[in-house]
């Protein structure tokens, strides 16, 4: 494990941002799932009522973001070796010696995101047991003194949600795309990344949420520039982190 300063993010970034533009056609295309996702589930939420979610759906791809990503570090994992990184290269993950410890941290990271949307509704009904969950009943929730104390409430929650997040998964996922170790292994080395570097870690959280957050404006459109890129500097954020 090493340690990395507030600095090493600079490196990350720049190398990051130099593996989305070696093929930025090829990580678009597999990067407007993003978007079309973020609008079916919120349009879901509008239809249903369920407005409390759209704020909560907007923050909750800091917690399946990692997952997300997967394609994108095995591209930045071949153009580091050499290879061809096209978009069909992305595929390459489903051969991956640790495919099934993939998928069962994946399953965590589901599970989490499923949980923080539950809460964030729980949240809105605690704080506002009436609300019929429409947007403009939300809307004029929101101008009250109940309606800050659930988006206070809300942003702390939210805020432990995604450390949780951040730590279990900020090299995990990128160390079982790498090598044959096990789930357990795995989250436990990227646990030990964060203790090791608090500051550097918890500036490369506040980078993400801010990044996602921007993504998210504009109907989700953005996040088809910003997840990539973001999935990019964490495969070269993990190289700097763990050693070889």
């Amino acid at each position: 494990m090493r340690k990395i300063a507030p600095q090493d993010l600079v490196k990350a970034l720049t190398a990051g941002f130099g593996d989305f533009m070696e093929n930025p056609s090829h990580v678009l295309f597999l990067s407007l799932i993003y978007p079309i996702v973020g609008l079916l589930l919120a349009f879901a939420a509008a239809k249903q009522n369920m407005a409390p979610l759209l704020l909560a759906l907007s923050t909750g791809f800091a917690l399946v973001g990692p997952l997300a990503a997967l394609g994108l570090y095995e591209l930045s994992r071949r153009r580091e070796l050499g290879l061809s990184s096209t978009w069909r290269d992305a595929l390459g993950v489903i051969r991956s010696p640790s495919l099934a410890a993939i998928f069962l941290l994946s399953l965590m990271l589901v599970a989490l995101f499923v949980s923080w949307l539950l809460t964030a509704g729980g949240l809105m009904y605690l704080f506002h047991p009436t609300t019929s969950g429409s947007l403009p009943d939300v809307a004029t929730l929101l101008t009250t003194h109940a309606g800050w104390r659930f988006l206070a409430v809300g942003t702390a929650v939210g805020f432990v949600y995604a450390l949780v997040a951040l730590t279990i998964s900020v090299v995990s996922l990128p160390l079982l795309l790498d090598r044959n170790v096990g789930v357990g292994l795995a989250v436990s080395t990227s646990i030990r990344a964060v203790l090791a570097n608090p500051l550097t870690m918890a500036l490369w959280g506040l980078i993400v949420a801010l990044a996602l957050a921007a993504g998210s404006l504009l109907l989700f459109v953005g996040l088809a520039v910003v997840m990539p890129v973001l999935g990019h500097v964490t495969w070269r954020l993990y190289r700097l982190t763990v050693a070889a």
